[in-house]
């Protein structure tokens, strides 16, 4: 959102600064993102000075254009080719010189203009941005002094512009009006002198001859209607006053009619729609709701397929417009209108909402009518509309202005204790300075009670329905920072339970931080497209959002996964291609019922996701090292190992294929919970996110997690006494015996001398034969009470190779 600086002076008299407007409007709740200085021309028409045509010749090789010598003030004449008819010696003109920029991002350079030099431009009105004639050159008086900046001579100024934001309850912020009516309040609860000044409009507008009728058949979703009929204007660019302000916050002008729409939207922050009256078949204006399937083409010329639920203006024969979120290509004002009808609405605020979402359409109108205009607004706007395009169009009024308005909207009646309000609030403001912000902002006293008040909300706050919207509007023009914080503060300890989620989880970010992951967040909305081909977690097991912002944001994650896929796809295209990631927050699912069949009901848990790609940890000291599936297992080893979960009790089964090219589900025995998924991105999902080189992840299931944390009981012994043994096994196995397998059978064989197994080198090549490969396993063995024997040592390694052989068919190499 922007508002003028200068514009909002027209409706509110003070002194404050454009700085000082910014911190107000900061402290009252609408939050300033920029306070800008613009040009009134892009660029300040720098390096554009007045200068004099001392000679003028015709051009040796044109019958068209003039060589001339131009002095700008430097002590040295210019040659200067010049096209324009008009052009004579002894004129002042302004000169362009090498390096300006002209509006429209011209840049005058040397040239050479048919074999002639030319050392800069003599400009037109359009050219320089301030008028649109280009019949010729513009003539300045002979008075004007050479070397004079064109900015001083135009006395083109600056215009500051405060770009700023809105909650979704503060639509009533979004215009001129709106911002200039909460910097009253703010000024005069601080006695600071200031004056607001309404725009004034007419409060009727009629003429001879018939207007348009108008018959709303959907009430429910246009509440109120109006309408008014101008005939004979003339369709032409709009005076300057009006383009300038239209220009000061970002929207170029187009006619007259359509400018003015646009100029009271950012006014009074109500959106208005003009018809061109001839195109209103039938000569009626019927407000109803769509057919189901009925198209219409809007202005962008895309032709929708309406639905039932759709609020349109139509005319007798067809829809024109989708009611309160965009126009019709074939109603709309054009060069050639001549008759125009204004439309001024209030429209319901779910209805346009849910049409807008459905079409995927986001208009300054929907924008304003899907967070709830002001129901009074609409009449007032469609007549100072109606002045406006008499004073700038001219034509004449037909009949009086059309309303439809069956069912006025009432405003909110509101009892107040002031000094529950006071109690609210956390300290005694007064009740004078309490009733004093409420007549601020146009709230009206019904009736005034002992301590208190019956009040009725204003129209333009939709939101305020109970005492506390009350108090939450009294205290942002109060001031949140002038309610001191108490000497005192009186609270109770409450108990955590053991082990607390919340340390756990901040520890476990904590050490994933420290082992170089940077942490992310995303959207937990996301594109069911992701899931289309993914079996692990299909497409119809996405919790579908029912009004979707867009079509990349209709589903609520199943996996963290993908969306630290995005997260890495965007580093990489932007030369960032080693990364290590984690991430944890919610997914979502929909649950099955027992037949497996029928979806019902949902699922929410929390995960960790870790990911690795490129070769994240590099230093001068040591050789690269490129991320790959065993170093990210190491560093989900370490973190369980943190919280004494041994990894080799866990059962492991292979990763689901449509994620993992390669890797390992690790789960609880016996209870079938899956812990963790950890593996290779599969280069066909990579792909599909413009990935190129190996990514690698591991999810971690929290609740899984934080159960198994909770069932350990920490304890504490004596570093051990007698010395460890270590020894080292080789042996000749199938491809398909896995190491974990291996480490389980030996921890059963070696019973309670067997400490640590570690595997430390794998090896397939030279005589090893197809289908086998090649382990190399140490074996850290000790005994708690005594020193071991070597007879112990070789009964205990007896025994492991003995369950490798009988169990696994290992060969001792």
């Amino acid at each position: 959102m922007k508002v003028s600086y200068s514009w909002l002076k027209e409706y509110l008299s003070c002194d404050l600064s454009p700085m000082e407007v910014a911190e107000a409007m900061t402290s009252i709740g609408i939050e300033v993102d920029s306070v800008e200085e613009q040009e009134e021309i892009p660029g300040g028409l720098a390096g554009v000075v007045v200068a004099k045509v001392v000679e003028c010749e015709a051009h040796p090789d044109s019958d068209h254009l003039h060589v001339t010598k131009v002095d700008d003030g430097s002590g040295e004449l210019l040659n200067v080719v010049c096209g324009a008819p008009n052009v004579a010696a002894g004129q002042k003109v302004l000169l362009a010189r090498i390096g300006s920029v002209l509006p429209g991002d011209f840049k005058i350079k040397k040239s050479r203009i048919r074999g002639v030099e030319s050392f800069g431009m003599i400009c037109a009105e359009d050219e320089l941005g301030i008028g649109t004639s280009h019949e010729g050159i513009m003539v300045l008086p002979e008075d004007a002094p050479v070397g004079t900046p064109a900015k001083e001579w135009l006395h083109l100024g600056t215009e500051a512009v405060i770009e700023y934001e809105i909650t979704a309850n503060r639509v009533d912020a979004a215009s001129h009006i709106g911002v200039a009516r909460d910097l009253y309040a703010y000024l005069k609860s601080r006695d600071i002198p200031c004056e607001f000044r309404f725009p004034e409009y007419p409060e009727t507008v009629s003429g001879d001859g018939e207007a348009i009728p108008v018959e709303v058949l959907a009430s429910d979703g246009a509440p109120r209607y109006t309408g008014i009929t101008i005939r004979g204007v003339k369709v032409g660019p709009s005076p300057e006053w009006l383009q300038k302000k239209l220009l000061s916050i970002g929207h170029n002008p187009i006619n007259n009619i359509v400018d003015i729409s646009n100029f009271i939207l950012f006014e009074l922050g109500q959106p208005l729609h003009t018809f061109d009256a001839d195109k209103i078949g039938g000569g009626k204006v019927v407000v109803r709701r769509a057919q189901e399937g009925e198209h219409m083409v809007t202005l962008d010329g895309v032709d929708r397929e309406l639905k039932a639920t759709d609020l349109v203006i139509a005319d007798a024969e067809r829809p024109m417009c989708i009611a309160g979120v965009f126009g019709g290509a074939d109603s709309g004002v054009t060069a050639d209108t001549v008759n125009v009808f204004i439309e001024g609405a209030y429209f319901d605020p779910s209805s346009i909402r849910k049409t807008s979402k459905a079409h995927g359409l986001q208009t300054d109108a929907s924008f304003r009518y899907e967070r709830g205009a002001d129901p009074e607004m609409a009449p007032v706007a469609a007549r100072r509309a109606a002045a406006l395009i008499l004073e700038t169009a001219g034509g004449k009024v037909c009949g009086p202005m059309v309303e439809v308005y069956p069912n006025p909207v009432p405003k909110a009646r509101i009892d107040l204790d002031y000094d529950r309000i006071e109690a609210f609030i956390g300290k005694k403001i007064g009740h004078d300075t309490i009733e004093k912000i409420l007549r601020a902002l146009c709230y009206e006293f019904v009736e005034k009670k002992d301590g208190g008040a019956l009040v009725a909300a204003p129209s333009y706050m939709v939101d305020v329905t109970r005492e506390c919207d009350v108090v939450e509007e009294i205290l942002r023009i109060y001031g949140y920072n002038n309610i001191e914080l108490p000497e005192r503060v009186r609270l109770s300890v409450g108990t955590a339970s053991v082990p607390e989620p919340e340390a756990i989880r901040n520890n476990i970010s904590n050490f994933l931080a420290a082992n170089g992951f940077v942490e992310t967040m995303n959207n937990s909305l996301t594109k069911e497209a992701y899931y289309s081909s993914l079996q692990t977690f299909p497409a119809e097991r996405c919790v579908r959002i029912v009004n979707p912002l867009s079509s990349d944001l209709n589903v609520m994650r199943q996996t963290l996964i993908l969306g630290g896929l995005e997260v890495i796809a965007y580093n990489i295209n932007r030369q960032c291609t080693s990364l290590k990631t984690f991430e944890y927050g919610s997914v979502y699912s929909r649950l099955p019922e027992k037949d497996g069949t029928t979806l019902e009901g949902y699922e929410e848990h929390q995960c960790f996701t870790l990911m690795m790609t490129g070769t994240p940890d590099k230093a001068w000291r040591t050789a690269p090292m490129k991320s790959d599936f065993f170093r990210l297992k190491g560093y989900l080893e370490l973190l369980l190992k943190r919280y004494r979960i041994n990894i080799s009790k866990l059962f492991t089964s292979a990763a689901p294929s449509d994620l993992f090219s390669e890797g390992l589900v690790y789960s609880l025995p016996g209870e079938g919970k899956v812990l963790a998924t950890i593996g290779t991105i599969a280069p066909s999902l990579a792909k599909r996110f413009g990935i190129r080189q190996g990514v690698y992840a591991a999810e971690i299931s929290w609740p899984v997690l934080f159960t198994l944390i909770g069932r350990d009981r920490f304890s504490f012994t004596e570093l051990p006494k007698f010395p460890e043994v270590r020894r080292d096994l080789a042996v000749l196995l199938d491809e398909g015996v896995q190491y974990a397998d291996l480490e389980k059978a030996a921890f059963k064989a070696g019973k309670k001398l067997l400490r640590q197994v570690s595997l430390f080198d794998v090896y397939r090549g030279d005589k090893i034969p197809a289908g086998k490969k090649q382990y190399a396993m140490n074996f850290v063995l000790q005994d708690p009470d005594r020193t071991l024997t070597d007879t112990d040592v070789e009964n205990a390694m007896g025994r492991i190779l003995a369950t490798f052989q009988n169990a696994f068919g290992a060969v001792l190499r």
